[in-house]
């Protein structure tokens, strides 16, 4: 496959890198890696996800090529619960995949409908990355339309730097945050409202009504707050946040 791939496929890899390498922003990074795949491929939509399948929970960033954030919201759960079959693949398998070439009726599936719906996309790709035991990693990449040999060629040099770019971001914020302190540094833009909410007081069923989301979707969020802050309960999550000059 690796002879399919032109002089200038490599080059962008190359860009990629140092890119990331000399980037500041880590927020951010994703998005270069992101908008690597979109330009690249062509395609319609790129997402991130960590997935802890025990805990039916997982996280997601997602870009189509701006970033998302109300569509991705649960997205991991709903896989979990749908059953997508890339979920299995990426925990025995670590080979760039199509949907379709691990799902026979991928067109008559809930997820098929609901890439198209909120993505545009009629086909994905999955690229896993490795990940500590436990949590499922993948990249995912779709379009309109099919990806052909080439692609899957360009995707499989890709998965190493995607890897690599991966653990340099993770092992520079855990760098960063050993030297100065950086709580609630991957909280997103809802997340970092939602917690403002909370130390104004409101209760779930308020910041709902504020938010115009459901309850669960604003459980779901401080679920993950909880997580990401190190915490078990409201009392602590404001302790910390306000430790770590994230409310007032």
């Amino acid at each position: 496959m690796a002879a399919q791939l032109r002089t200038r496929d490599y080059g962008r890899m190359l860009d990629l890198v140092v890119a990331v390498l000399e980037h500041e922003d880590l927020g951010s990074a994703w998005h270069l890696i992101a908008r690597e795949l979109l330009d690249s491929l062509g395609c319609d939509s790129a997402t991130f996800s960590e997935v802890w399948i025990a805990e039916g929970t997982g996280s997601v960033r997602g870009w189509a090529p701006d970033a998302l954030t109300e569509i991705v919201d649960g997205l991991v759960e709903r896989r979990i619960m749908q059953g997508h079959p890339l979920l299995e693949y990426g925990l025995t398998e670590q080979a760039p995949v199509k949907i379709t070439d691990i799902c026979d009726d991928w067109r008559n599936t809930q997820w098929y409908r609901e890439a198209r719906r909120d993505f545009g996309v009629t086909q994905q790709v999955g690229v896993p990355l490795a990940c500590e035991d436990g949590k499922m990693c993948v990249a995912l990449v779709g379009r309109r339309g099919d990806f052909g040999d080439r692609d899957l060629a360009f995707l499989t040099r890709m998965q190493p730097v995607i890897q690599t770019m991966a653990n340099h971001v993770y092992e520079l914020r855990r760098l960063r945050s050993a030297v100065v302190p950086d709580v609630g540094s991957d909280l997103t833009p809802r997340e970092a409202t939602v917690l403002g909410l909370l130390a104004e007081g409101l209760t779930a069923a308020a910041i709902a009504r504020r938010l115009t989301i459901s309850p669960h979707t604003v459980n779901r969020h401080l679920e993950r707050i909880y997580r990401k802050l190190g915490t078990n309960n409201r009392v602590s999550t404001l302790m910390v946040a306000r430790q770590g000059g994230l409310v007032a």
